[in-house]
Formats: C-alpha cells, structure tokens, sequence
C-alpha cells in the first residue's frame, strides 16, 4: 500500500467521523480491527467500535478542525494531529455532569493499515484538560 492510500483512507474515516457518518467510518476499518482509547480498555472488532460510536453520538457532539495526516512511506502506519471543538450533551458514567459545555481540545489518532484498511486506531487526548474545560464551561 502507498502512502497516498494510506492518508486518503485515514482522510475518509476522519471526514466520516465530522459527518457523523459511523458507516462510512466502518467501512474504512479492516475486519481485523483494534480501537486502542485514550483511557479504557481495548475494543476488538466492528461490532464493538460500532456501539462505542454510538455512545459517544449521544454524550457528545464533536467537530475536528486543523486535520494534518501523515503516513510511513510504506503505507502500513499513519496519524493524525487535529483539535476537537465539541459539545458536552449527555452526562457520560464517572464524569461531570453534561449541560451543553463546549470544549477545545487538541487531539490525535495513531493508525496501522493493511491491505488500504485501517487494523488499529489508538487515540489521544489530555482528559485532565478536558474534564477541567466542562467543569468551568
């Protein structure tokens, strides 16, 4: 796989991911697929990356801005470095409270690609950060 493949296929799950659009981001997952989160454990498959998206459809509202996406020459690894303008919609177990806060946040995605798939995607984010923007916000 090519470096260009590699950053249009991470291009086209992060433009699904803004169009609130979780089949079009499925669709850019292999079906050996690993989603690694900031804090949590490990969600293994579609299935269960499916049901994590759709969580976070009801407790957030999310906009990534400022989207630069980098990939190894080879095409089998490939990140990405944006912010994240969102809003707090639904109180999420063991945060605060949910009131409609807006937030800023810097943020990234680590991937592994095979086969113009993505295999793995590990997400970061300061969730110290943001737990202090909603609880001021």
């Amino acid at each position: 796989m090519s470096r260009s493949t590699a950053e249009a296929t991470i291009a086209a799950y992060y433009a699904a991911f803004n169009a609130g659009d979780i089949a079009g981001m499925l669709v850019t997952l292999h079906d050996d697929f690993a989603h690694h989160v900031n804090e949590g454990a490990t969600r293994l498959g579609k299935a269960a990356f499916a049901a994590f998206c759709d969580h976070m459809s009801a407790s957030y509202k999310e906009e990534l801005q400022g989207m630069v996406i980098m990939a190894s020459a080879d095409g089998t690894r490939g990140a990405a470095e944006f912010v994240v303008h969102g809003q707090y919609l639904k109180t999420d177990p063991g945060l605060p409270e949910a009131h409609g806060q807006r937030y800023v946040l810097p943020a990234g995605g680590f991937f592994t690609l095979k086969d113009g798939k993505i295999t793995r995607v590990t997400t970061y984010y300061n969730l110290t950060d943001w737990t202090r923007q909603v609880q001021h916000g």
